[in-house]
């Protein structure tokens, strides 16, 4: 059987709000005294403040009152006030929408009032309602400004109220390692302040990321935490939030006994809060609680009831879970039909959800074109004319929103296709890595291989033929001609065997195995610089006791050992310089030389078998190649490779 997953409610707190406690009681004493004032206006908004988690209502009501003073005397403070506590509530009752709209007023207000602080705190609001709407673009816009003004400030409480905001946008994105890490260090700072409101929405939200990770004690603790807090401070959102994950957690983990006291006490916080996504949650909950109890007909009754409430206040989300768990409870009372037709409708609603942005597009044209339709119908009484104009402005409008609409569509699928077409792009990629390793470590196999049958066949096969000449030399009797002739066959049997010994040593440098990278090509510049061919200088920076692996090592000796050659073939250099340079996180090589240069755009036209090489090499590596030359100006070549 599928397994039913739940949702996770969340605290939506504004960043600025934190209630101010005073006694109720003697504040509604004073309310006949108030005048209509600025002094007037904040008096309003802290005893909405003592309203707010208990009667929200009420508490609004006492807000409007301080938006209408502030807004009559002009009070800007007092307007940003009121919008920052009045969209708290918003939030909590779901109306995003209509928090979003004051939100943006107070970040208008805010830059006219060049106040820094207020700024920030408004920009963060603005962020959050974007993110509960899920336009997450728009939300870090506004959440990195934010951040920036409140690090230049230097406000801990602000910083830590950022950091417990970008979580949640890191949870929305599904990035839950970030947001444990904002979360983390949100709670390590709170705890440090006296402001338990804030630290119970941040352990809340920690639960959250800390559950989709998986790590259920974790969530568990820090949900515990919340609640305690919840009911010392009289916060009926926060407790009853607490009450909703802990149902969930239990429900994940199979301890379904214990559901009912949780979705029951939640359910009664709610319904006092007005809160109706969480009422809708806690009657799925309590459905979950009497399925696994194989009371099917109550749970029915209690999803039913869930489902009402999200067809009445418009919680899509909400919806298409309790349609899945009416599907099950369907299927458990044999109601095959039934349980086919809400599993149909749970899936058609999921496809509308994940084109949301475009669903939601096409639904804000449509309402205002009926808006101005509506408009048109009442003026078509008054004055023909208008309502002629006013028709031929909703047919543009209509056309321009089903323009968008296509849009949008053929921007989606132009997306997904260039994924898919990174995807080939990337796995094309890496076959060819994997097809030049394979040719390098072959190329690296046959060239010990030859070299060691070179070195112990051939040459000692050549050893012993001088040994024997050297025995026949003593026990022959030779004219003086001969003499001489036997003395010149010994000296090209050395020249041989020196020869031989070269070429197997070039094959696989006896150093580069036993001694490493470093060793290797000090000893190969060494030797060219002996010969006279060509004065060599090496360097190398960072290499003790950092010898890179063997399959590197051997790589860019190959690299080194075919930049040298080519310079000694086409450059007519008189000095080279070959510098090896090691830090903790790359690998760099230089190989420059001061001959007569050539145009670098002829690699690109046509190159050797050298130079491919070369340039397999690095790919192979993963690193970054540039040549910088010019006729007359000697070659640098220079190569870095990430550790």
């Amino acid at each position: 059987m599928k397994q039913l997953l739940f949702y996770i409610t969340l605290v939506i707190c504004s960043i600025t709000h934190a209630q101010e406690y005073v006694n109720k009681d003697s504040l509604l004493k004073l309310l006949p005294t108030i005048k209509e004032d600025s002094a007037g206006a904040e008096f309003y908004i802290v005893l909405g403040q003592q309203y707010e988690s208990s009667e929200t209502e009420l508490a609004k009501y006492y807000y409007q009152k301080a938006g209408l003073i502030s807004e009559k005397l002009n009070y800007q403070p007092g307007i940003l006030r009121y919008i920052f506590n009045y969209t708290f509530v918003l939030n909590m009752q779901g109306r995003f929408d209509s928090g979003l709209a004051l939100n943006l007023k107070a970040v208008a207000i805010a830059r006219k009032l060049n106040d820094p602080v207020m700024l920030g705190k408004a920009l963060f609001n603005a962020g959050s309602s974007y993110r509960m709407l899920a336009q997450f673009e728009k939300a870090i816009a506004l959440y990195d400004e934010g951040r920036k003004i409140f690090a230049s400030n230097g406000d801990s409480l602000l910083m830590a109220r950022s950091y417990d905001i970008i979580q949640m946008l890191y949870y929305n994105l599904e990035n839950y390692d970030k947001g444990i890490y904002y979360g983390e260090t949100a709670v390590k700072w709170l705890r440090t302040i006296d402001d338990p409101l804030w630290l119970g929405t941040t352990l809340n939200n920690l639960g959250m990321n800390y559950f989709k990770k998986g790590n259920y004690e974790k969530a568990k603790d820090a949900w515990m935490e919340a609640l305690a807090i919840g009911k010392k401070t009289g916060n009926v959102e926060m407790e009853g939030s607490q009450m909703l994950n802990l149902g969930e957690l239990y429900t994940a983990t199979g301890a379904y006994a214990v559901l009912q006291q949780y979705y029951q006490k939640a359910l009664e916080l709610y319904t006092k809060l007005d809160g109706a996504e969480g009422i809708a949650i806690a009657l799925r909950g309590l459905a979950i609680y009497e399925f696994f109890n194989n009371n099917y007909i109550a749970s029915r009754e209690y999803a039913i009831k869930s489902l009402e409430v999200t067809d009445k206040n418009n919680l899509q989300l909400e919806k298409r879970k309790t349609l899945e768990t009416l599907s099950y409870i369907s299927f458990a009372l044999h109601d095959l039909k039934k349980g086919q037709q809400y599993l149909l409708e749970a899936n058609a609603l999921s496809d509308s959800l994940l084109n949301d942005r475009i669903r939601k597009t096409s639904i804000e044209t449509e309402t205002k074109y009926e808006t101005a339709k509506k408009d048109a119908q009442i003026q078509l009484q008054q004055v023909t004319i208008k309502q002629k104009n006013m028709l031929n402005y909703f047919l543009i409008s209509g056309a321009a929103a089903l323009l968008i609409i296509s849009l949008l569509g053929y921007r989606n699928y132009t997306h997904k296709q260039h994924i898919q077409q990174q995807r080939i792009n990337e796995l094309e990629t890496q076959q060819q890595l994997a097809a030049t390793e394979a040719v390098l470590k072959g190329e690296e196999q046959e060239r010990t291989r030859l070299a060691k049958d070179l070195h112990d066949g051939l040459g000692g096969m050549l050893s012993g033929i001088k040994y024997s000449m050297n025995t026949m030399k003593g026990n022959l009797i030779m004219t003086p001609d001969n003499a001489q002739a036997f003395e010149r066959s010994m000296d090209m049997l050395d020249s041989s065997i020196k020869e031989m010994r070269r070429v197997a040593h070039n094959l696989m440098p006896e150093a580069l195995v036993k001694f490493g990278l470093d060793t290797a090509l000090k000893d190969f510049c060494n030797d060219i610089h002996q010969s006279g061919a060509l004065q060599v200088s090496y360097q190398s920076v960072g290499m003790e006791g950092h010898e890179p692996d063997q399959t590197t090592a051997i790589t860019i000796f190959r690299i080194v050992q075919e930049l040298l050659n080519n310079t000694l073939k086409h450059a007519g250099a008189k000095n080279a310089i070959v510098q090896l340079n090691r830090t903790e996180k790359q690998l760099s090589v230089t190989v420059e030389d001061d001959g007569k240069g050539f145009n670098t755009t002829i690699l690109q036209q046509k190159g050797g078998i050298g130079w491919s090489n070369i340039q397999n090499r690095v790919e192979f590596m993963k690193g970054t190649l540039d040549v910088q030359s010019a006729e007359g100006k000697g070659t640098s070549v220079h190569i870095e490779i990430s550790l």
